[in-house]
């Protein structure tokens, strides 16, 4: 894990450790009259935060296509006053609210929601409802935690709070399957905001009571295997590049994985071919290898890469290459850095804290998210759920519960650590 040099000063000065310890400054923040003022609004506004989280998810934002989900982003943000809202080069949604010793100029804690969904242009993301269960792709993965994003900001200006350091709120794509981290990627090395966000939430999902501080990261290949092909029964004999894909698959079976830290790899997809009566010319294989553990997916990932050198030698021994050998190409259709925030970090006891605090059971957990780019960084980032329940994640009947009373208990546990993070006076 690389640590930016710039961030040791900026840590210094975000850190909640400031005050006596984090936890002692949530449980001074939570008796705050200022932050009951907060909860207070949470609750009022329920039914417009279920409006929008209807409002949201019934415009598509398919991967690649979220730009229609991000102007109305843009749009609430700006209408919420907050600072310098754009819309930047990868699509991302970014806007500030000043903190009272920054003004606006950094270091940011940046509080991002992902725009996009898994599901394709065309889906059917029509919201139904049936008493306080709302059901539609995408509603909870991720349409929820945009909208908390912007009850939060209502809930702040509402109660007169003010951060001490400044808040950066973030809509951002490119999160799910092949978008491949894009819009975070672009938030923290490329963007405006590049070198200037000091501590990171990601709000993505319901469940209020996980703490993901351990980034799953991830190495996914799509291998062409070629040769020259040729007749299933007049060129029998010759190198068929479908053995050579076969013995790859083969070979990565035989690897092994270690189970601390959970690592693991999956052959996923096959295509390619002409016809039942051809050796195929071309084939391909798709490929994903996970881990917790940044060396350890290094490993895997040679392990992987001396399989498919092995399958392909092997076959180019086992049968006639008169016209042609068997090759592979190895191109890399996604790349995720592993992470972890140590679970001392002063971010992760203060959302523990503020988790308990609300009545939760706080627990650790590994996925992988938005959070594993900074977590790779050096940069102190946790995901927590917008707050509420929900199920039936990335499937046409995705559903979540906006029973009021559980999701502004939620909502306000995240809130909570996001102020004890960004401090409060």
């Amino acid at each position: 894990m690389r640590v930016i040099p710039w961030l040791c000063l900026s840590l210094l000065f975000l850190a909640p450790a400031a005050l006596a310890s984090p936890e002692s400054g949530v449980a001074k923040l939570s008796s705050d009259r200022r932050f009951a003022a907060a909860q207070k609004v949470l609750a009022a506004e329920h039914d417009r935060t279920v409006a929008d989280i209807v409002r949201l998810t019934q415009i598509p934002a398919p991967p690649f296509g979220e730009a229609r989900r991000a102007e109305a982003v843009r749009s609430d943000f700006a209408a919420l006053g907050l600072k310098d809202v754009e819309i930047d080069a990868e699509g991302n949604v970014t806007g500030v609210r000043p903190g009272r010793r920054t003004g606006g100029k950094g270091p940011f804690v940046a509080v991002a929601a992902h725009l996009d969904t898994v599901f394709p242009a065309g889906t059917d993301v029509t919201v139904r409802r049936e008493g306080r269960r709302l059901s539609a792709p995408g509603v909870g993965d991720n349409s929820r935690s945009v909208a908390t994003l912007l009850a939060w900001i209502r809930a702040l200006d509402a109660a007169g709070l003010s951060t001490e350091t400044d808040l950066l709120f973030v809509g951002n794509v490119g999160e799910e399957g092949a978008g491949d981290l894009r819009g975070v990627k672009h938030l923290f090395l490329k963007g405006p905001y590049a070198g200037r966000i000091a501590a990171f939430f990601s709000v993505d999902g319901s469940d209020p009571s996980g703490i993901v501080t351990r980034g799953v990261g991830s190495k996914r290949y799509r291998v062409t295997f070629t040769g020259p092909g040729g007749h299933s029964y007049g060129a029998f004999g010759i190198v068929n590049p479908m053995a050579a894909l076969a013995g790859a698959v083969t070979g990565l079976y035989g690897l092994s994985a270690p189970t601390n830290p959970k690592t693991t790899y999956s052959a996923s997809v096959v295509g390619g071919g002409t016809s039942v009566n051809s050796i195929p010319a071309s084939v391909f294989l798709e490929v994903d290898l996970r881990s917790e553990d940044p060396d350890a997916l290094a490993d895997l990932d040679r392990a992987f890469r001396a399989a498919v050198e092995r399958a392909v030698a092997a076959e180019n021994s086992a049968r006639s290459t008169s016209y042609g050998p068997v090759r592979a190409e190895l191109g890399v259709i996604g790349e995720r850095p592993a992470g972890r925030t140590a679970s001392d970090t002063g971010i992760v006891r203060v959302t523990r804290s503020a988790i308990l605090d609300q009545g939760f059971a706080a627990r650790e957990e590994t996925a992988s998210t938005d959070s594993n780019i900074p977590m790779s960084l050096g940069i102190p980032a946790v995901t927590i759920g917008a707050g509420g329940s929900g199920g039936r994640a990335h499937a046409l009947d995705e559903w979540i519960d906006v029973e009021p009373s559980e999701m502004v208990r939620g909502m306000s546990a995240g809130l909570l650590a996001i102020l004890a993070q960004a401090g409060v006076r």
